[in-house]
């Protein structure tokens, strides 16, 4: 073999939980995932298992995503949900009765629903166990990440608040995964210089960066992007190959805009009679995705023709294909100037595998059976790879992030920045009261100083900032920033004045990630 492709896939979702609401949208971020994206990757790597292709894969497992597949609440949420889905697909079986096209995908989404509930109950609601089972196997890596995706970068100023999310987010891996993990993506790709040194102390091995991050560091990187390099402190930083991600993630330029492909916002939650629809959207009457959806891509227009499943599939055939053969042309032009084999990193978020690409799921398994073909290049591992290769150039990184214009941008703007003054006030608050009471055996105090940690943990999700920014959720993002700041100071008060165990009741229940947390991490 002459060199190698790193796939990576970022696997997250914000923690979103509503023990207060039967029914919650942003409940469904998670539902969808599960059901589009999770299920038919773990059910392709089944496929491919059974069938001896060799495969291999990286993917992040977030903390909240973790904490979310495993939250029993959650899950029966899902139940629900799934039973509703498939009681809607049957519904539309007979609607659909006296129309074979849209019959044939009414039957599919049936089916596809029924399958997710098997699958579910045969591995007892719990997805993790699958993905453990792939990593024990050696199949996938199975990488962590902050511990609640905050930017890293707007934390230095307080390097207690950075070691925090490191060291909440390896203990809550031990939690999952049963072992430390011993790759990290970093929220949002974000790197700021020095960074490396806290991820060495907490056994992270490696971690990603955007293309620039690697290209403009110093000295000049002697691959490129096609091998890892160290840092001082020894941990390695792989970057992103912009061509091989471009060529999937472009929604213009890359195979999900092809015109067969399923339409992801032509949905029958939006399309269908309100009255018919009603049980099955918001019990406010706000229209939402159900995930049936009957529309084909086909252009750049409004209209849209029907959705035709079999020609989707030959479609993620030949662009598994195409993708494979512009690899291995990619790998002969790197060898000719490299004295080892070069390594092609592709890092994507999962949920474009099935979510927002629909045959995403599909083109993976064809890629990985088409690549077991090839004499050029083959699927590897970061760990792998740097125990093939254990020396590498030393480098200083630059500070970078990925996202638009790749310096931060997104998450710090004229829309975004009222809250990071919010965040520096908590979290030194934290500190210091962590400082304070770090001797206290007072299991009441505890009660609080951990729920605080919590608050403070989820205020400083990059989500809220990101969709503050792309205006895709904006009022909820602002209302869950203002939210998790104003619990945390009501908990501060109760340090003083006495605490209102109803209400600490209340947020242990609703903001119940991380049941390990010690709020000692921050002293």
């Amino acid at each position: 073999m002459q060199s190698y492709w790193l796939l990576v896939l970022h696997s997250h979702l914000p923690y979103v939980k509503h023990p207060e609401y039967d029914y919650f949208l942003e409940e469904h971020w998670l539902f969808e995932a599960i059901t589009e994206c999770y299920i038919p990757l773990m059910k392709y790597l089944g496929k491919l298992e059974n069938e001896g292709v060799k495969f291999r894969l990286t993917t992040s497992m977030t903390p909240p995503l973790c904490e979310m597949l495993r939250d029993n609440l959650l899950i029966e949420k899902y139940k629900v949900y799934l039973d509703r889905m498939i009681e809607l697909s049957e519904k539309e079986i007979r609607r659909t009765s006296d129309n074979y096209d849209l019959n044939k995908l009414a039957l599919f989404y049936r089916d596809n629903f029924l399958f997710s509930k098997n699958f579910m109950e045969g591995c007892n609601w719990d997805i993790l166990s699958v993905y453990k089972y792939f990593k024990d196997k050696g199949y996938i890596e199975i990488i962590t990440c902050g511990a609640t995706h905050g930017f890293l970068p707007f934390m230095s100023f307080n390097e207690k608040a950075v070691r925090a999310q490191i060291e909440i987010a390896v203990n809550n891996y031990k939690k999952h995964f049963g072992v430390g993990p011993e790759g990290i993506w970093l929220p949002e790709c974000a790197y700021y210089v020095g960074l490396e040194k806290i991820l060495a102390e907490y056994g992270i091995r490696y971690f990603f960066t955007d293309t620039h991050g690697i290209i403009f560091g110093k000295p000049k990187p002697r691959y490129g992007v096609y091998a890892p390099v160290f840092t001082e402190s020894g941990v390695a930083a792989f970057a992103r190959d912009f061509t091989s991600s471009k060529q999937v993630w472009s929604s213009k330029e890359g195979y999900p805009g092809d015109f067969d492909y399923r339409d992801f916002y032509r949905d029958i939650g939006y399309d269908l009679d309100f009255e018919y629809i009603r049980p099955y959207i918001c019990p406010d009457g706000t229209r939402v995705f159900t995930g049936i959806k009957y529309h084909r891509v086909t252009g750049s227009s409004d209209y849209k023709e029907f959705y035709v499943r079999e020609n989707a599939l030959k479609k993620s055939e030949d662009h598994a294909a195409h993708f494979v053969r512009e690899r291995e042309r990619q790998s002969l032009e790197l060898i000719q100037y490299m004295d080892r084999k070069p390594v092609i990193v592709s890092p994507y978020d999962a949920e474009l595998f099935g979510h927002w690409w629909f045959e995403g799921p599909e083109f993976l398994y064809n890629l990985f059976r088409n690549m077991s073909k090839s004499h050029v290049i083959a699927p590897i591992t970061p760990m792998e790879y740097l125990e093939e290769y254990n020396t590498n150039q030393l480098l200083e990184i630059n500070p970078s992030s990925w996202g638009d214009k790749g310096y931060y941008d997104v998450w710090l703007n004229a829309g975004n920045e009222w809250i990071y003054k919010h965040l520096k006030v908590i979290s030194d608050k934290m500190l210091d009261y962590a400082n304070k009471f770090k001797d206290t055996s007072d299991n009441q105090i505890v009660r609080v100083l951990n729920q605080m940690a919590r608050e403070l943990l989820l205020a400083q999700s990059s989500d809220w900032a990101f969709l503050i920014t792309t205006k895709t959720a904006t009022e909820y993002a602002s209302k869950r920033e203002r939210e998790h700041i104003h619990n945390f100071l009501r908990l501060e008060s109760m340090l003083n004045e006495g605490i209102d165990f109803d209400y600490l009741t209340k947020l242990e229940n609703k903001n119940s990630i991380f049941q390990e947390i010690d709020f000692r991490v921050y002293a």
